[in-house]
């Protein structure tokens, strides 16, 4: 399959890079390497979208970005690249997520296998990682869970090995939704609901409620999410930025929860609420 590299100039910051590689990993991207000058992002022919891409270069938080060049690139082993610069990630001392190709170790607790792929999920990002702490200090024994945007299905698989009850796994993007059961499988659970959908896809409630998606998106279906929690239940939200908690605090209490606490790191959130 034919794999196109695109150059864009560099990003003026580190949160305008983290908000870049995010939204175009959102449109089909799927690696990215930088160098002094520019930001290359890598997308195989099948997930390529120009008319994406102009309009995510439209939108006025990246209005210094630019559109530098687009080029085939030769065949390689990208697996092989990939592997080579991919580590685990480790949360706590006790959660690790690798990949396939990366040794078990049985000294941590939770030893979560994850293929990507193209899906958002690895626990390389600070929202995933941040979310990953706070399930570690909550108790999930017997709860039902939401995992609402849940890409590789990490969190929903976390949350089954935490103990949790009936778990659904609800994400709109169709390569997430298969790639889930293949990340179930590689866990050895076999019980999570995965649902091709979005927030009109919820059915029930939920006495735990994660959404690492984005800021608007939360904004957008918050109303959704709280319809669906329990009495006393509990949601975390990430995926957005230090700047936008007071909007999603606002959001949050005019529905009816309180605020619980919140990690930061590199200016990314993920904020606990209760109902």
């Amino acid at each position: 399959m034919k794999t196109f590299e695109y150059s864009f100039t560099a990003p003026s910051s580190d949160i305008q890079h983290d908000m870049l590689t995010t939204m175009l990993a959102g449109i089909g991207f799927d690696s990215f390497m930088d160098d002094d000058r520019c930001l290359k992002a890598y997308c195989t022919e099948e997930h390529r979208d120009d008319i994406a891409v102009d309009s995510l270069l439209a939108d006025s938080a990246f209005f210094d970005i630019h559109l530098l060049k687009v080029e085939e690139m030769p065949d390689k082993d990208w697996n092989e690249l990939w592997e080579a610069s991919y580590q685990p990630v480790i949360v706590n001392d006790r959660c690790r997520v690798r990949a396939p190709f990366h040794e078990p170790d049985s000294s941590f607790e939770f030893d979560l296998v994850i293929e990507p792929k193209m899906s958002f999920g690895t626990a390389n990002h600070e929202t995933t990682a941040q979310i990953i702490q706070l399930m570690l200090e909550t108790d999930f024994q017997d709860k039902d869970i939401l995992d609402m945007g849940s890409g590789t299905a990490v969190l929903a698989i976390l949350a089954k090995k935490l103990g949790a009850a009936r778990t659904v796994a609800i994400d709109n993007d169709e390569w997430a939704y298969r790639n889930a059961f293949t990340n179930c499988e590689l866990n050895g659970v076999t019980d999570i609901e995965i649902v091709l959908g979005d927030a009109s896809a919820i059915q029930g409630h939920f006495d735990v409620v994660l959404a690492n998606i984005n800021r608007n998106i939360l904004l957008r279906d918050m109303y959704l999410y709280v319809n669906a929690m329990s009495p006393k239940a509990h949601i975390f939200f990430s995926g957005f930025y230090i700047a936008d908690l007071d909007s999603i605090k606002a959001e949050a209490e005019r529905l009816g929860l309180r605020y619980c606490r919140h990690l930061s790191r590199n200016d990314w959130v993920a904020a606990e609420f209760s109902k």
